[in-house]
């Protein structure tokens, strides 16, 4: 559900303080580093303060509800391909940083053949924020596994929660959807409310869309439409390439 392609498909009383959002144009006309695209306003020193007395055992924020047994199914191209996407969130937990996160299961296929295959950890806290903890990813290649690059988990070796979707979110919030340097550095900021959107699986309103960026791939801005009490409809390239995916079948959890 948070997959950094199309989507890479990400508080809590933990207090993040990373609300202060700037957007900038993406490319320096000098051929420098390009700028930032999405600012969460730490400077750079991010240290969110995690409780895990804060969270929750359900996620129902009503733009990525997340109850067991709910899926989704996404279809599209990516980069010239003929993608489809298969999230389930299953009954399984995996305790991160002493927080007992819901397991979801994104399966990646490209022309029918498993691509990627990926866990990941999301919890809520009791305000209402979802958190991104972090993804068991292996991608393969004719049935085998070639990578599990992309992989981390919150709490070891320096890596970071991050927030996937705000309990509250409003146009200019910007944050850290993850960190492990080098690896995971994906930030989000709302960029519109109230939007509309069709795909197969039906007309959606009331739409949220994050833009999402990471500085480990400058070149790529995506943008991604959560629809209440469904999650995510649709995934669209904006910057630095094609693509888009679209939601056609949801099954309600329970």
């Amino acid at each position: 559900m948070h997959r950094r392609r199309l989507t890479r498909l990400v508080g809590w009383i933990a207090v993040v303080a990373v609300l202060a959002a700037a957007v900038t144009a993406c490319g320096d006309d000098d051929g420098g580093e390009p700028e930032a695209v999405i600012d969460p306003g730490d400077g750079g020193e991010y240290a969110p303060v995690i409780d895990s007395a804060a969270f929750v055992e359900a996620i129902d924020n009503p733009y990525l509800p997340l109850k067991p047994g709910a899926r989704w199914v996404y279809e599209g191209v990516e980069d010239g391909e003929t993608e489809r996407i298969e999230v389930v969130v299953t009954d399984e937990r995996r305790e991160v940083m002493g927080i007992s996160a819901t397991v979801v299961r994104d399966t990646v296929f490209a022309d029918d053949e498993l691509i990627e295959d990926t866990l990941d950890w999301f919890a809520q806290d009791r305000d209402g924020n979802v958190w991104y903890l972090g993804e068991d990813s292996k991608e393969f290649e004719d049935g085998e596994v070639v990578s599990t690059q992309g992989s981390w988990e919150a709490g070891v070796d320096g890596a970071l929660p991050g927030i996937l979707m705000l309990a509250q979110p409003e146009v200019g919030d910007a944050y850290r959807q993850e960190y492990y340097e080098g690896e995971a550095e994906d930030l989000g900021e709302v960029v519109e409310i109230g939007a509309s959107e069709t795909t197969p699986a039906g007309d959606f309103d009331d739409i949220v869309v994050i833009r999402e960026w990471n500085p480990l791939e400058p070149e790529v801005v995506e943008d991604k439409y959560h629809a209440p009490g469904v999650g995510v409809v649709l995934e669209s390239v904006v910057e630095g390439g094609d693509g888009r995916v679209e939601l056609t079948v949801h099954t309600p959890g329970r």
